[in-house]
């Protein structure tokens, strides 16, 4: 196995300039620089993570936390970050934790302060204020995916916007009885973007004048945001013949395309007798015809590294908060109201 040493005698270098060209510490002329990097891929030397830590102070490892990997929009946000950590020569440290299994308390109280991080990407998570401090010891500078963080850069949408745009589509076709499904009905228990998406779903039926027809389902339990939530919450609405919803808004795809599968259970058509919209263009959507509020989560993860990346390189460059562009996607589940 080559080292630094014999890359430096191959470019005619002391150790010092070669280890100075490789991890771009330090000034080095644009030729030798290139003659060590040749020397180097000649031979190929890799430098080993504990060298180049020392040598710049630097772990080189990004650490990212997130509820959950299997849904749709944190799965493809992890691969965003990872595709773009790996084009930096970044590593990866990943946490994820169950809503409510109580590992969250954990991570951030013992876990993550122990660990050493060039930075720190949150997704989904809105810490409080004692979870703030304790990661803000394990890393600096921190990139929120989501709820913003004071502090902090963050990516993403107007989820009120999505929710109001989506219910306003709907509105549009002559509905008035709609329904929002997919989070937790009660209030305090729901996270920092369903909440948004409530309120953007509220809004838009108080603006037409529906306000006291706001409903509002969960899954009973089943998991908010999944297609069972979804399927659960459409289940026990359609089921009342009396007061069925002609058009539910999902709080986000899953929860749309759980709600056409428990109307097709039920024998009721969409979009003839039902409408259906959801939030996020999941990779299913397609497949389901679902009309949806398009984002890309994918970019979102290669934006926040590069917002990290910058506050890394330059400790005092400003705090960015960027609002990913969403747009309806009109498909076959919409239609007007019968």
């Amino acid at each position: 196995m080559s080292t630094i040493a014999d890359v430096a005698a191959r470019a005619g270098v002391s150790k010092a300039t070669a280890s100075r060209a490789l991890t771009g510490r330090g000034y080095v002329s644009e030729a030798t620089r290139s003659r060590v990097a040749d020397a180097a891929r000649e031979l190929s030397y890799v430098a080993h993570s504990s060298a180049t830590s020392l040598a710049t102070g630097r772990t080189q490892t990004i650490g990212v936390v997130l509820p959950s990997i299997e849904r749709w929009f944190f799965a493809e946000l992890l691969s965003g970050i990872q595709e773009s950590l790996l084009s930096l020569d970044y590593d990866l440290a990943l946490y994820g934790f169950g809503e409510g299994s109580g590992q969250r308390a954990r991570l951030f109280e013992s876990v993550l302060p122990r660990k050493r991080f060039d930075g720190l990407i949150l997704a989904g998570i809105r810490p409080d204020p004692h979870e703030l401090q304790r990661v803000q010891r394990a890393a600096h500078p921190l990139v929120t995916v989501g709820p913003p963080v004071a502090g902090a850069s963050s990516v993403s949408i107007d989820d009120s916007a999505a929710a109001r745009i989506a219910t306003e589509h709907l509105i549009e076709l002559g509905h008035t009885r709609i329904a929002l499904v997919g989070t937790a009905a009660d209030a305090a228990t729901r996270s920092f973007v369903d909440s948004r998406r409530v309120e953007g779903y509220c809004d838009a039926m108080t603006s037409a004048g529906l306000g006291t027809r706001v409903r509002i389902a969960d899954g009973v339990g089943v998991g908010a945001g999944t297609m069972p939530d979804g399927y659960g919450a459409a289940a026990e609405l359609l089921g009342d013949r009396r007061d069925r919803p002609t058009a539910i808004v999902g709080i986000c795809d899953e929860a749309a395309i759980g709600a056409i599968i428990a109307s097709r259970r039920l024998g009721i058509s969409v979009p003839a007798e039902l409408s259906v919209v959801g939030i996020d263009d999941h990779q299913h959507a397609e497949m389901f015809a679902l009309t949806t509020i398009r984002q890309r989560p994918r970019e979102q993860g290669g934006e926040a590294v590069r917002l990290l990346q910058r506050r890394i390189e330059d400790p005092a460059a400003p705090i960015e908060h960027l609002v990913a562009a969403s747009a309806l996607v009109v498909r076959n589940s919409t239609a007007p109201v019968r």
